[in-house]
């Protein structure tokens, strides 16, 4: 008999999460609290599983796939006999708690519990509950069926076993888990983006450069690279003798340049010339047009990707 993963929360993310556990033979009990969110759900991964087969991005015909992924009628009846709970509810820490002390009270004590907040630590949600060495933070890229980084954030009581059961299962569903060593506010993934955010709107703010200009930066340049390698490989790389001569050539530069990066604040005025730069690139109403395009090509950079040695 398969494994059988719970699912919670049947919005994009969430959706996502079915995919790729049914992909890799897991059977998926999807729920969600508002009925409505799971109508219309079918049509949605019968396209999103399409896409992956016309890619050929799994090794089973869609029909299969999808046939692992069942609606639930109840949060104890998508809990029941899973080895593992993948929330994807509301960001916020109160039904952040509210959600953990309802499938810690209603799951078996061996089901692992994680979180997909992009933000909020573990011990944030976790604290006081009976359970919570078996909880933790599994945090994923946008969307996980096709970016497989997920990054797992445990608290300083989640359990050695716990992180390691979890760890084999996100491998095991073809996902590339990371470790964070201890908690920190938005994990590793976007404190980086953030970082990389924050100075591309101090420049666009600054006039600088354009917003597509600023884009072509990351799809044209930084971006090819590290579709393939992350930074520190790239200055391992960018140097005759690696990091330490990189650092040498180099590092005094960066250290001087980050003097003038100051925080971004985010303001209103700013991002509303965002929005109506964007808006005269991409109308509002091809956002989700667009979004499909986007996913298309990350299956055929990952469809490349998989016939490339590592």
């Amino acid at each position: 008999m398969s494994e059988k993963i719970a699912v919670i929360g049947a919005g994009l993310i969430g959706r996502a999460w079915a995919i790729v556990f049914a992909r890799a033979g897991f059977e998926v009990a999807l729920w969600d609290a508002v009925p409505q969110a799971l109508q219309g759900c079918r049509q949605l991964l019968q396209d999103n599983v399409g896409d992956l087969a016309a890619h050929g991005l799994i090794d089973e015909a869609a029909e299969v796939v999808l046939a692992r992924i069942r609606t639930a009628d109840s949060l104890a009846d998508a809990l029941q006999d899973a080895i593992l709970v993948q929330e994807n509810v509301k960001e916020t820490v109160e039904v952040k708690r509210e959600i953990f002390a309802e499938m810690d009270r209603l799951a078996d004590p061996k089901t692992i519990l994680t979180s997909s907040t992009s933000w909020i630590p573990t011990s944030e949600f976790s604290e006081h509950l009976p359970g919570r060495d078996r909880i933790l933070v599994a945090h994923p890229v946008n969307p996980p069926y096709l970016v497989p980084l997920v990054e797992l954030a445990p608290a300083p009581w989640t359990s050695k076993a716990t992180v390691e059961r979890a760890h084999d299962i996100y491998t095991r569903a073809g996902q590339s888990p990371v470790l964070l060593n201890k908690e920190i506010t938005g994990f590793l993934l976007n404190r980086i983006q953030g970082a990389v955010l924050n100075e591309a709107l101090n420049l666009y703010e600054n006039g600088y450069a354009s917003a597509a200009d600023l884009d072509k930066v990351l799809k044209d340049g930084l971006g090819l690279r590290w579709s393939f390698m992350g930074p520190f490989e790239t200055i391992d790389l960018n140097a005759p003798e690696g990091v330490l001569d990189y650092a040498r050539r180099y590092g005094h530069t960066y250290r001087d340049v980050a003097k003038t990066q100051p925080p971004n604040e985010w303001k209103s005025e700013t991002l509303e010339r965002l929005e109506r730069e964007r808006r005269e690139e991409l109308p509002a109403e091809k956002l989700g047009d667009r979004a499909r395009w986007r996913d298309n090509r990350l299956m055929g950079l990952i469809a490349h990707k998989r016939n490339q040695e590592k």
